[in-house]
């Protein structure tokens, strides 16, 4: 067994605070839908903070004994100064490109101080210790979803009508549950299967191997399954240095063994059944390849650049086409939507790290081989697994937008560096004199500057998109009730858009948003229309400063400016909004209500809806004005 290295206490007690804060993060992200919303983001944030403190604070210590900081932890800082970069002077939408940023940022912050940790043996040990548990949580709640309550989400949530039936567990969607079971899935296989293993230690991992995999069923996830397939089909050309009839015996094995499983799951498990059944009517899947040729037409459009960090749902609009009426949000493949919003630069510069390190660890492991460390978690069979499911998450990059559900992004962070560490330890003690003074003054302004930095900028960030997004969801539930419930509703949402853009005055959808609530506001009180209008084109026209590629923006603009009468300046905003979204139902349906408060404007007002049903059949609030203006003839 290699010694353990000898580490001040100080130096320890700074380390397990460091272990314990990444775990309570790791827990509390995962359990509050993944990270998602933006309150546990306030949470989030705050946590990943404490820990860049506390490691750089004992990266300032004057431990004789404190290793260089591991040389593959700066590969992927070029990428994060070149986002930070776009989302300052690139982007055509800064609040969501830093909102971007920051994601990468702290997947960035968890992997550097994870690959740091000087004991790396129990880092291991707690970090893989709270990624199962965390995981076996997660399934126990996907299996009371699909058994007992299918509508169920976390935080008092009801789940989304397309997934009733597939189990998310404490994520909101099922894909992302699947994400996190390829993660863990692979290393408790291999504890299992590891030689040496004892009956305890076979017992406890066979069991959660066992709750994984059936999790990972629960979640009808088919990128999930096929990256499965894929890996394992893989494993036995690539793993070890076998004869090529072993290999091939191996993979003959592998297929029937995959063969059987898929054929028993097919005919045990309906909703299995019914998700292939679908793909096979459907001639594939049909709404990724849309998001995608969007993702790949932003990118054409600026190669070098990209169109812009965290712009590719705004810009996606000019590429939607006619039949495809869902919020895209992220491209489904987060290859791709890294090429659309950072360009080939940004895409060389994080992959082109990820390369670099696999072809460093590859010719590592060629020389001098996975090495003999005992006990189970040094195994190199369990290395193994975690890069296998590693291999598995990446192949669902493909099909999903994992980066951007945090607790994710962490869990990866988190594998990627632990297998980092152990396939090429650090160097040596820093070294004496000037170089570890230079190590730790350098460990002490990072320190500070993160303090100031999470106080200034991070937590304001996410405390005002915190109050912005349930205040919209609100306005949204109301827009679709009678106005008398207006008087009621809508101070609330306005109280907390107005202390939103008080924290951040620079968050442009905070601004639209509230010139939505002040122009309903104009419904509660008639006698006010014209003052109230001109207030919603203030706040309209300051989002428009902020950002004017962003449809709804403009759509803002026009009701205000509809409220004052200004038909023709309506007009033209409305223009505007079809110029950056030709194709959406909703762009259509302002417009037609634009033209019909003109009397003049009843024949063009009653073709525009059509156009919008045309678009969307399914668009309550076109169908209503379509009913209105037949009244009016």
């Amino acid at each position: 067994m290699a010694a353990r290295p000898l580490i001040p206490r100080s130096l320890a007690i700074l380390e397990s605070l460091q272990l314990g804060v990444l775990a309570l993060n790791l827990a509390w992200t995962t359990l509050c839908l993944g990270g998602y919303r933006p309150e546990t983001m306030v949470v989030t944030s705050a946590l990943t903070a404490v820990l860049l403190v506390l490691h750089f604070v004992s990266r300032s210590l004057p431990a004789p004994a404190l290793p260089r900081w591991h040389a593959w932890g700066w590969l992927p800082l070029p990428f994060l100064a070149y986002a930070a970069v776009n989302a300052a002077w690139v982007t055509p939408v800064p609040w969501l490109g830093w909102h971007d940023w920051l994601w990468w940022a702290q997947m960035t912050a968890v992997f550097w101080v994870v690959l740091n940790f000087s004991d790396h043996a129990r880092a291991t040990r707690w970090l893989l210790v709270t990624l199962a548990g965390v995981a076996f949580v997660a399934v126990v709640l996907a299996a009371y979803q699909v058994f007992v309550r299918p509508d169920w989400l976390m935080l008092g949530r009801l789940q989304a009508e397309q997934f009733i039936g597939r189990a998310s567990g404490p994520f909101g969607i099922p894909n992302s549950l699947a994400a996190l079971l390829l993660l863990t899935l692979a290393p408790t296989v291999a504890l299992v299967l590891r030689r040496g293993a004892g009956a305890i230690q076979r017992v406890i991992a066979g069991y959660l191997a066992v709750a994984f995999g059936f999790g990972l069923v629960l979640t009808a996830s088919r990128g999930a399954w096929l990256a499965v397939v894929l890996v394992v089909l893989a494993a036995p050309l690539v793993i070890g240095r076998r004869s090529w009839g072993w290999r091939l015996r191996r993979l003959g094995l592998a297929i029937v063994v995959v063969g059987a499983v898929g054929v028993a799951a097919y005919f045990t498990l309906p909703t299995l059944r019914g998700r292939f059944e679908t793909m096979v009517r459907e001639s594939g899947e049909w709404t990724r390849p849309i998001m995608w040729r969007g993702a790949w037409r932003l990118f054409s459009a600026d190669p070098a650049w990209g169109s812009g960090a965290g712009s590719y749902n705004v810009l996606f609009e000019k590429h939607r086409p006619a039949h495809f009426q869902l919020d895209a949000q992220w491209a489904h493949n987060d290859y791709l939507n890294t090429l659309s919003d950072y360009g080939l630069v940004g895409f060389g510069l994080f992959y082109g790290a990820i390369a670099v390190m696999v072809g460093l660890g590859l010719r590592r492991l060629r020389r001098v081989g996975w090495g003999q460390d005992d006990g189970p978690w040094g195994h190199p069979f369990v290395w193994r697994g975690v890069a296998l499911g590693l291999a598995a998450f990446g192949l669902q990059l493909f099909v999903d937008f994992h980066l951007k559900i945090p607790a994710l992004a962490m869990a990866l962070a988190v594998l990627a560096a632990l297998l980092a560490r152990r396939i090429q330890p650090p160097g040596d003690g820093a070294g004496a004199g000037s170089r570890r003074f230079g190590q730790h003054t350098v460990a002490a302004s990072a320190a500070l500057g993160i303090a100031v930095g999470a106080g200034a900028f991070v937590f304001p960030h996410y405390r005002a998109e915190a109050l912005r997004y349930p205040a919209r969801q609100a306005i949204d539930r109301l827009a679709a009730l009678p106005v008398e419930a207006y008087r009621d509703g809508l101070p609330g949402p306005r109280a907390m858009l107005e202390r939103a853009l008080a924290i951040d005055p620079r968050n442009a959808q905070a601004w639209a948003d509230a010139s939505y609530a002040t122009s309903l506001w104009g419904h509660v009180e008639p006698g006010q229309t014209f003052q109230l209008g001109r207030e919603a084109e203030r706040q309209a026209s300051r989002a428009l400063a902020l950002s004017a590629v962003v449809p709804e923006f403009w759509l803002r603009h026009s009701v205000a400016l509809d409220m004052q009468q200004r038909w023709m300046e309506a007009g033209g905003s409305c223009i505007r909004a079809m110029d950056l979204a030709p194709s959406h139902a909703m762009v259509w349906y302002y417009y037609a209500y634009h033209l019909s408060l003109d009397p003049t404007g009843i024949p063009q007002a009653r073709a525009a809806v059509a156009i919008c049903l045309r678009l969307d059949p399914a668009n309550g609030p076109a169908q209503l004005l379509r009913q209105q203006l037949a009244a009016r003839e």
